[in-house]
């Protein structure tokens, strides 16, 4: 394999080996080492992943010619690259190698599957076995790896197949990647089989099927599991307790996390295991135990995610300001926002309309870089719409390059708040000419529009296509918006019919909807029905009493009116207090 033997196929071939020749050229052509020598030299190099001194030797032994026609030093050269994830350098290197081992394919596919290329790693592993050489223990776990991170789900029973067919299917890497590929296609019944059949389990495999259950969701048979890994073997690590604190914060069982809190401090597993921290701390977020968060934040050390959890934490308990507050803290430290960071605060200033927090925000985000991130984009058209500046929705979401539903389905929103229905509809069209099918979301901002600005025959179109033309069956949202939508502009009976036509439980807010449309159109029978329809559903909520009270006072009905407040007083009911906000 001489420098001069090769024929450049591409721009990047011949980059690549000119550089190499540059380098070459400023040794000593007396190489005095032997292949087997240099062969394991190259082989401390790949278990190093010494990538300058690597790519040195490499023009040490091209200057030398000891590379050429050695099949042994050329394979041994291609695994280094593929190990140090240099996978375009190695692709060279093993395109020009003619007797090619389940060594240099072993290689290969590890790379392509770490460097986050694994459908080329399944391509390889396809061209492999087509060429009649048997995969093994070292191929299988690559091969199964990619097949997982692909979402093969087809495939991967098939490998599965070819496992047990070879015989591997004991060997306990093998079967921990498979555990692990079948908890990534989300099929926790078909891992669990295959880690009860494993004849020999390490912690990885605990750990797997722990952190698998609580992300598919299946946090209560995680905690099961844990409960059976002690029982077999006390020792855990670091793994094992963040898929624990991950089923645990689903659940919101802050108990259990005290518990592990507990564990970690006692054996000292904190030390720069940052992640430990900040799923603590996310959990303590999530069961509002805000009191705890705080402790532990003050004392830990902290990254952009800690802070991040925090403030997220008190914007979604309500506590917004205290979140603007420890915002303003972490940049008073040094400490530099993200993009998730900006877009939680976004949020923030959304719910209490501070406008002026919020365009100092998006001017952060213009120096920052961030403004092309549609995320960021969509979280200021937002903002700017609930602080009733709408302009200002419009020309960020003009701005965006790449508009998504999200974006769109913002802006259908933020015209719909300002009440402003017909051009919510015209962006809603605008956007499916734009090639975009609606989703559930941009269906209800769409349908909200309407009902506020009682577009009755758009509404009941749009309504329609959902089912027609997306074929997408209706969820409570969308009835409860064609309910508001119908009883606002007087069809009472119609939206009657709708609710009692409903395959589910219709939502209380539609029956305090259309009770309400009852009042304002006068008609007191069907509001008596709507209410008790309310009062069943939530019978400590005190709006449809209210919506009742109004329609029997309406028609001079004062005794009943005096009934309804009895009743309301004894089950001590009360309007939340009203507030309005400056900044």
């Amino acid at each position: 394999m001489h420098r001069n033997s090769f024929k450049f196929g591409s721009f990047h071939q011949h980059s690549f080996y000119t550089t190499l020749t540059l380098i070459s050229n400023e040794f000593n052509p007396q190489f005095q080492l032997s292949s087997l020598q240099c062969g394991s030299i190259l082989q401390s190099l790949t278990k190093s992943k010494s990538l300058k001194r690597g790519e040195t030797f490499h023009a040490q032994m091209l200057s030398s010619g000891i590379l050429v026609d050695n099949t042994y030093l050329s394979t041994k050269l291609a695994a280094f690259y593929a190990n140090c994830g240099q996978m375009e350098k190695a692709q060279i290197i093993y395109d020009q190698i003619l007797f090619k081992n389940s060594f240099l394919w072993n290689y290969m596919i590890r790379g392509y599957t770490n460097s986050g290329l694994p459908l080329k790693a399944m391509i390889l592993y396809r061209k492999m076995v087509s060429l009649g050489i048997k995969p093994d223990n070292y191929t299988y776990p690559f091969v199964i790896k990619a097949c997982g991170d692909s979402l093969l789900v087809k495939f991967g029973p098939l490998i599965h197949a070819e496992v047990v067919i070879s015989g591997f299917e004991s060997d306990i890497y093998v079967g921990n990647c498979l555990l692990s590929m079948y908890l990534k296609f989300g099929e926790t019944k078909v891992a669990q089989l295959v880690f009860d059949r494993m004849s020999q389990r390490d912690l990885t495999s605990w750990n797997t099927m722990i952190t698998g259950y609580a992300k598919n969701g299946h946090c209560r048979e995680a905690l099961i599991l844990f409960q059976l890994l002690l029982e077999s073997q006390s020792i855990v690590d670091s793994t094992t307790l963040l898929g624990l604190l991950l089923a645990c914060s689903d659940l919101q069982i802050v108990e259990k996390g005290k518990e592990i809190h507990g564990y970690i401090v006692r054996y000292r597993m904190f030390g720069s295991n940052i992640f430990l921290t900040n799923s603590l701390v996310e959990l303590y977020c999530k069961c509002k135990a805000m009191l705890y968060a705080r402790r532990l934040f003050m004392i830990s050390l902290k990254d952009s995610v800690t802070w991040n959890t925090m403030i997220s934490g008190y914007v979604h308990i309500g506590e917004v300001f205290e979140g603007l507050r420890l915002f303003c803290q972490m940049v008073s430290y040094g400490e530099q926002p993200d993009l998730a960071t900006i877009i939680v605060v976004v949020g923030a200033c959304e719910k209490v309309t501070a406008i002026d927090f919020g365009m100092s925000i998006h001017s952060y985000l213009l120096k920052k870089g961030f403004d092309s991130s549609t995320m960021a984009a969509t979280a200021l058209i937002g903002m700017y719409a609930q602080c009733g500046r709408l302009p200002s929705s419009l020309r960020v979401f003009n701005e965006i390059a790449d508009k998504t539903l999200v974006s769109w389905t913002a802006m259908i929103s933020a015209y719909g708040i300002h009440g402003m229905g017909e051009e919510a509809i015209s962006k809603f069209y605008q956007m499916v000419a734009k090639g975009i099918i609606p989703d559930e979301g941009a269906f209800t901002s769409v349908l909200t529009a309407c009902s506020h600005t009682g577009l009755v025959e758009d509404g009941r179109e749009i309504f329609h296509q959902m089912q027609s033309k997306y074929n997408m069956q209706p969820g409570l949202a969308h009835y409860a918006c064609l309910v508001d939508l119908l009883s606002r502009a007087g069809h009472l009976e119609e939206a009657y019919d709708i609710l009692n036509n409903m395959t589910v439980e219709p939502p209380v807010d539609a029956w305090i909807s259309l009770l309400s449309g009852c009042r304002l159109h006068g008609n007191v029978s069907l509001a008596e029905l709507c209410a008790q329809h309310a009062f069943k559903g939530n019978p400590n909520r005190i709006s449809p009493y209210i919506s009742l009270s109004h329609t029997y006072a309406n028609e001079e009905r004062w005794f009943d009116v005096e009934k309804l407040r009895g009743i309301a007083q004894s089950k001590r009911l009360a309007m939340p207090k009203g507030y309005s906000s400056i900044e």
